[in-house]
């Protein structure tokens, strides 16, 4: 398989988990929240808002705002990074207007499938539904537009990072429900705040949950007397690093290699399929880690100051110096 032909695979299944995950959230949002007069952050949370107040359908204010943004943004991120992104909104403005138009009831209001009184329970089931769907979008490559696009332009000319932006913003559109006459006396309105502050909670949780469970990542010890056979099976047909230790029985006093395999959790049944077929008899270690960064995995997230002081020289050990411990073990020669 060439690189261009992966390269239009992996593009597919973005796209398909893309359109998966906007599926979910028209749902969390016809079935759940819109019946229920709830409101959250984002461009969906104003335009849930527009509808409460005019009846304006959520999909036609949703796609005007962000029409606009994405004119704004053309300019400053450019196309590589709108492209999905556009994909995205055109995608849920038609699930909502599908969505909708099947809930809607013969008085013109949505049908509230949970009955009255159930808020709080609307709220964790749309809300768990709409978290997730975010999260399958983002871990594909993916952005439902909107306030993303606003964040991303703040974070390219400012020191704010992407998930400060976000929190400000969904703050902001929350807390405007407090000041909008049109939603109803200043009870229901600090009812309907209070009820927005736990969607974000609930959001946000689900959006960690499952894109933390998806990036979760093991390591792998194995000790093979075909271990060669092995390592070029994990090598070839995994495309996946593998590091070579020199180990040293206690009992038998025999010098032996042992692999040592860091990978995402969804790769390992593959990969212990593969060393069954090779070696039924191989003794196999498999721990959870809590994070890996560097090539293949995540990035290191983390600020380093422009101009690091020099090291102590009485802190320093002879013949040892920071980078003696630098290492790539999973890159491949």
């Amino acid at each position: 398989m060439t690189p261009r032909q992966k390269y239009l695979i992996r593009e597919a299944e973005d796209y398909f988990f893309i359109t998966l995950g906007l599926a979910l959230m028209a749902f969390g949002w016809s079935v759940f929240l819109l019946p229920n007069q709830i409101v959250t952050g984002g461009v969906t949370g104003i335009s849930a808002l527009i509808y409460y107040a005019t009846g304006i359908r959520v999909e036609n204010s949703y796609a005007i705002i962000n029409v606009a943004l994405l004119v704004v943004a053309l300019k400053v991120l450019g196309w590589r990074f709108l492209t999905k992104t556009i994909y995205a909104i055109a995608m849920l403005y038609l699930m909502l207007k599908w969505a909708q138009d099947m809930l809607t009831g013969d008085d013109g209001q949505l049908i509230n499938i949970l009955g009255d009184g159930q808020q709080l329970l609307s709220v964790i089931l749309g809300c768990t539904c709409t978290g997730t769907a975010l999260a399958i979008v983002f871990l594909n490559n993916g952005s439902t537009g909107g306030t993303d696009i606003v964040a991303a332009v703040v974070n390219k000319y400012f020191n704010i990072s992407l998930g400060q932006a976000l929190f400000i913003l969904d703050v902001f559109i929350i807390g405007s429900t407090l000041f909008i006459s049109d939603l109803g006396p200043l009870q229901h309105r600090a009812h309907m705040c209070i009820f927005g502050f736990c969607t974000m909670a609930i959001e946000n949780f689900m959006v960690d949950y499952v894109m933390n469970t998806r990036r979760q990542s093991v390591q792998f010890l194995i000790f093979s007397d075909r271990w060669q056979e092995i390592a070029n099976a994990i090598g070839t047909e995994m495309d996946h690093g593998v590091t070579i230790l020199d180990g040293h029985g206690w009992y038998t006093g025999q010098r032996r290699h042992v692999l040592c395999i860091l990978a995402r959790k969804r790769e390992a049944v593959q990969m212990l399929r593969l060393i069954k077929l090779i070696d039924p008899m191989a003794f196999v270690s498999q721990s959870e880690v809590s994070a890996v960064f560097g090539e293949g995995f995540d990035p290191i997230k983390v600020k380093v100051k422009k101009k690091m002081e020099p090291a102590d020289p009485a802190h320093q050990v002879k013949g040892f110096t920071s980078n003696d411990g630098e290492n790539r073990a999973h890159r491949k020669s």
